[in-house]
């Protein structure tokens, strides 16, 4: 079990202000005033923390200081401009949002990989040469991945209507969190990926409309689709393209949490075959995680919705819920989540907030695992998941052990992409998950590191590595001067 010191660093962590929600106040002192150290000291009596302070312009009377400093949300951000606003002599001027900051012209562009000097280059990038190009790939549609950049390319496909935890809220809305996920292909996996926010939520439409896309990508990622239609649109565009098609709230999920929970079974010396699991959430991920589990070789899982729990008796049950009952739940269990989770060794939510308390911890086997990966709330405090689990992990970044699927998705396509994988399949995402808890070594490992950060060297070679040996790839990647000879 954890020791004291542990425990109290999670429960402190909880008022931690954060950066997701830093401001930066522009305000004026008078020069030569202890205005300055005061400022720093209403911050943190108002329970904000400063990051940066800057002395932007000096005079004779007035000095012009930038303060940053992170809030715990939107409100304790106003709060602490007004903290500001109350020492002796200042006047507040521009507050300016960071977040927003660096999203302002969106956070990704397309830069030319070869430059454009004279009149040379431009007519071989473009006309006349660039049609004996064409010709060629007319004569040979495969010479596409070895000519254009369709051979490290990535669609990143969303209709808006299940993203993040903010729920329907459209294409446009969408678009920041998939220009961020393009990002985070190029920061991670030094891959192309273009964010496509599609106008439509009709199943049969985007199923047209990304076949239709699909000869440029070497790739589809789908995003934040609801369930069920992101099943039928998953299955129909793998047997339609000849390309990956991953959906990253499905398999992505899936394979972070399969690598997590491979390490968490590590700390308490338990075999992933002998341990029961209780899913609460039978959406996409949750259905998603448990067929990977299944397929890593868990024996024993019992799955639970705002139903209840899900099993071959209960009625009106179809499509992914009936397939879920008819695998799932060997015992045939019925009731409620609560009634489920006595004597689990292993819950893991994807699901909602607060469904489970810290006497239904108390309740599961000895040295427990709690995955609460609801976001922003999981399904429990784990301040209190901690006083009877042994591991607790969740979504956010403001807890120890984050389940991210950043972990994940940038290695896996780099992976696909560098194999020309026509297809993914589940030995690949297995090989994707194990993979990435290797990179945890036994020397790291402990209940509060059961996954790498996203920073670690090794974390997306690692995977890419995996995946593209498990889809029968090169051992060696032949450089730009090979593919051309």
């Amino acid at each position: 079990m954890l020791s004291g010191e542990a425990r109290e660093t999670i429960v402190c962590v909880t008022a931690l202000p954060s950066v997701s929600y830093s401001i930066t106040v522009r305000l004026e002192v008078p020069s030569g005033a202890p205005a300055v150290s005061q400022l720093t000291n209403a911050v943190e009596s108002a329970g904000g923390a400063v990051t940066a302070l800057d002395v932007t312009a000096s005079g004779h009377q007035r000095l012009r200081v930038d303060v940053t400093c992170a809030a715990r949300d939107t409100d304790h951000a106003d709060l602490l401009v007004e903290a500001m606003r109350l020492v002796p002599g200042v006047v507040i001027g521009k507050v300016s949002d960071r977040t927003f900051l660096m999203h302002l012209g969106g956070k990704i562009q397309m830069d030319a990989k070869q430059p454009i000097r004279n009149r040379d280059d431009l007519s071989m990038i473009y006309t006349p040469g660039v049609a004996r190009v064409c010709m060629a790939i007319a004569k040979n549609p495969d010479d596409a991945r070895r000519l254009t950049v369709k051979r490290n390319s990535v669609a990143v496909i969303t209709d808006g209507s299940a993203v993040l935890g903010l729920g329907n809220i459209g294409p446009e809305a969408a678009l920041p969190v998939m220009e961020g996920k393009a990002a985070l292909f190029k920061r991670f996996g030094d891959i192309d990926a273009w964010p496509l926010c599609l106008d439509t939520q009709d199943t049969e439409e985007i199923i047209t409309v990304v076949k239709a896309v699909a000869p440029g990508f070497a790739g589809i990622n789908l995003e934040d689709i609801s369930a069920p239609r992101c099943f039928e649109i998953e299955a129909r565009l793998r047997e339609l393209l000849d390309i990956p098609v991953f959906h990253d709230d499905q398999h992505g999920t899936a394979i972070v949490v399969l690598a997590a929970l491979y390490n968490a079974l590590r700390v308490v010396e338990k075999d992933i075959s002998d341990v029961r699991v209780v899913m609460s959430g039978a959406g996409a991920a949750g259905t998603a995680i448990i067929k990977l589990l299944l397929e890593a070789g868990v024996d024993d899982v019992v799955v639970a919705d705002i139903s209840g729990v899900v099993h071959k008796g209960r009625e009106g049950i179809s499509g992914e819920l009936a397939w879920l009952a008819e695998n799932t739940n060997k015992l045939d269990v019925a009731g409620t989540l609560k009634d489920a989770i006595v004597g689990a060794d292993v819950f893991i939510g994807v699901s909602a907030p607060r469904v489970i308390d810290a006497g239904d911890v108390a309740r599961m086997a000895d040295r427990a695992i709690v995955f609460a990966l609801a976001n922003p709330e999981p399904e429990i405090d784990p301040a209190e998941a901690i006083k009877y689990a042994e591991v607790v992990a969740t979504g956010r970044s403001d807890f120890p052990n984050q389940i991210n699927n950043v972990l994940a998705f940038p290695g896996v396509f780099r992976g696909l992409l560098d194999a020309r994988s026509s297809d993914i399949t589940p030995a690949m995402l297995l090989a994707a998950a194990r993979a990435l808890a290797s990179v945890v070594t036994d020397d790291e490992l402990n209940a509060s590191y059961i996954t790498p950060s996203v920073f670690h060297a090794d974390v997306h070679h690692t995977v890419a590595a995996a995946v593209r040996r498990a889809a029968g790839g090169p051992e060696h990647l032949p450089t730009d001067t090979e593919v051309a000879l």
